[in-house]
């Protein structure tokens, strides 16, 4: 009688995939949160916006 414990069934192996990745579409393709910004705010959000986006040389 063997006493060691049956080997546990492994899980299988990720298939390969030979799709063509071009075809699908990413994140970079679609127009969002491309310079999308609330028109809330006024004043104060457009302080934000050009504080957060001048260059490092305009201090």
């Amino acid at each position: 009688m063997s006493t060691a414990p049956d080997p546990e069934p492994r899980a299988p192996k990720p298939a390969l995939v030979f799709d063509d990745p071009l075809d699908q579409q990413s994140s970079d393709d679609t127009d969002r949160g491309w310079g999308e910004r609330s028109d809330a705010g006024g004043g104060a959000a457009d302080l934000k916006r050009f504080l957060d986006e001048k260059p490092p040389h305009h201090l």
